[in-house]
C-alpha cells in the first residue's frame, strides 16, 4: 500500500515538472518571437528602400552648410552648383539649422569608385521634412509624418514662476512661449503675481500616436492677471480661414500698436526715472528709458511696425537702433551686442521682428536693453503709456464670432 502511494506521488511530481517546463518553453519562444519582431530591421526610410542605398543619418553641425554636407559625401562641385540653382526657388539652402537632422542616401551599386549622394532629406522639425531627390531629374517636395491630435485642457495657478508651475504639472514649456505671444500686448510677463492664473484649451500633437511632437493650436484661454480676466479666442481673419488671430469675449483684438516689452522674457532692472542716481556717472542723471535685463544674445524685437531711422554706435548708447512708427511715436533700443542681419537705416520692420541682440556695449554695467519711448518728440515712460488698440473684428462678422466662442467660453469657465 505504502509502495503504491510513493509510486503515485512520484508520477504526479513528474507530470507537474513536465507541464511547467512546457509552459516555460512556450513563454520563452513567445518572447523570442516578440523580440524578433521588435528587432526586425525596417525595410524603408522616408519611403525609400534601405537595401538600395548607403544610408547616413546625422545632424547639422555648427560649421555645416548645404554644400559642405553634400561634397563631404562625394558630390562633385559641378553637380552641387546645378543642384542649388534648380532648388533655390523652392528650398532655401541657407536656412538649414544647426542641430536639425538630415539623411543622405548614396547609390549602393556604382561604377564609380566613390558612391554619390542621390537623395538629401532635411527635417525642419519632428513632423515636417523636405526631400531633394536627384537620382534622375531634380525634384523637391515637402512632406509631413502622420500625426494624432489630442485635445487638452489645463489650469495653472502662479505660485513660484510661470515655467516652474507649468513644469510641476508636466506641461510643455512651449505653452508658455505661445501664451507670451497671445498676451504680449495685455499681460506683463515680467511682473506676474502670486495667485495669477490661466486656463486654456489646446491640442497636443503626437507622431504615430506615441511620440510627443509638441503643442498644436491654442483655441481659447483666459488669463487672470492682477484680478482681471483676459479672454483670448482663436478666430480666422480672412474668408478662406488661412490666417487666425486672437480676440476677447467682445470681439476686440488682443493686439495693440505696441508690445509691452522688446524681449519675450527677462526682468526689469531699472525703470524710467528723471531723478535717478546713476552709479556709473556718480551723480543724479535722468534715466529716460526702461532697462530689461537678459542674457547676452537674447533677441530684441521691434515693439511696433515702423521704419529704422537711426542705426549706429555711441560711447554711451553702444550699438543702438531708433525706429519711427508714425507721426506720434518713436522707439529706441540701446546696448546691443550686435544688429540683426538685413537691418539698416530705411528698413521697414514689423512688430515682433528681431532687430538685434542683448549686449552691454556703451555705458552698461550688465547685459540689458534700454528701451526708450518718444511721444510727440518727447521721451515718456513706456510702461505708463496707454497704447491704442488695433482694429477689432469687422462689425458684420461680430454676431457670428460671438456665437462661435460660446462653447469655448463655457468650457473655459468650467475647467
Amino acid at each position: 500500500m505504502l509502495r503504491n502511494l510513493v509510486r503515485f506521488l512520484f508520477l504526479l511530481i513528474l507530470i507537474l515538472i513536465t507541464a511547467c517546463n512546457h509552459q516555460n518553453n512556450r513563454k520563452e519562444n513567445t518572447g523570442e518571437q516578440a523580440n524578433d519582431s521588435l528587432n526586425k530591421p525596417k525595410t524603408k526610410i522616408y519611403s525609400y528602400r534601405r537595401d538600395r542605398f548607403i544610408v547616413t543619418q546625422d545632424t547639422v553641425a555648427s560649421d555645416d552648410t548645404f554644400g559642405k554636407i553634400l561634397t563631404r559625401f562625394n558630390l562633385p562641385y559641378s553637380d552641387l552648383y546645378r543642384l542649388t540653382e534648380v532648388v533655390k526657388d523652392t528650398f532655401d539652402v541657407k536656412k538649414i539649422k544647426v542641430g536639425n537632422p538630415y539623411v543622405i542616401l548614396q547609390q549602393k551599386d556604382s561604377l564609380d569608385s566613390l558612391p554619390r549622394p542621390k537623395v538629401f532629406i532635411y527635417q525642419q522639425d519632428l513632423i515636417h521634412y523636405t526631400v531633394i531627390d536627384f537620382q534622375d531629374s531634380i525634384k523637391v517636395y515637402y512632406k509631413s509624418k502622420d500625426t494624432t491630435i489630442r485635445r487638452k485642457t489645463a489650469k495653472v495657478i502662479i505660485n513660484k514662476s510661470l515655467y516652474q508651475d507649468m513644469a510641476e504639472l508636466n506641461l510643455s514649456p512651449k505653452l508658455a512661449m505661445e501664451l507670451s505671444k497671445i498676451y504680449a500686448w495685455t499681460v506683463d510677463f515680467f511682473h506676474l503675481n502670486k495667485g495669477d492664473s490661466f486656463k486654456l484649451i489646446y491640442d497636443d500633437v503626437y507622431i504615430n500616436d506615441t511620440l510627443y511632437a509638441g503643442i498644436g493650436n491654442i483655441y481659447a484661454s483666459v488669463f487672470n492677471y492682477a484680478g482681471k480676466d483676459y479672454y483670448a479666442f482663436r478666430y480666422p481673419v480672412d474668408s478662406i480661414k488661412q490666417h487666425f488671430d486672437y480676440f476677447d469675449e467682445k470681439g476686440r483684438t488682443l493686439r495693440k500698436q505696441f508690445l509691452k516689452a522688446p524681449i519675450k522674457f527677462g526682468r526689469i532692472s531699472s525703470r524710467y526715472n528723471p531723478r535717478r542716481y546713476i552709479k556709473y556717472y556718480g551723480r543724479v542723471k535722468p534715466h529716460l528709458g526702461t532697462d530689461f535685463a537678459a542674457p547676452i544674445g537674447t533677441p530684441i524685437m521691434a515693439t511696433a511696425n515702423g521704419v529704422v531711422i537711426k542705426k549706429g554706435y555711441t560711447s554711451g548708447n553702444g550699438n543702438y537702433i531708433k525706429i519711427k512708427h508714425n507721426a506720434t511715436y518713436s522707439t529706441q533700443y540701446l546696448h546691443m551686442s550686435k544688429f540683426a542681419k538685413g537691418i539698416h537705416v530705411g528698413s521697414v520692420v514689423q512688430q515682433g521682428q528681431v532687430i538685434g541682440y542683448v549686449g552691454m556695449t556703451g555705458h552698461a554695467s550688465g547685459p540689458h536693453v534700454c528701451y526708450r519711448f518718444w511721444k510727440n518728440g518727447k521721451q515718456v515712460d513706456a510702461l505708463k503709456e496707454k497704447m491704442p488698440p488695433a482694429k477689432p473684428i469687422d462689425k458684420k462678422l461680430l454676431p457670428e464670432y460671438l456665437e462661435f466662442i460660446k462653447k469655448y467660453k463655457k468650457e473655459l469657465d468650467t475647467i
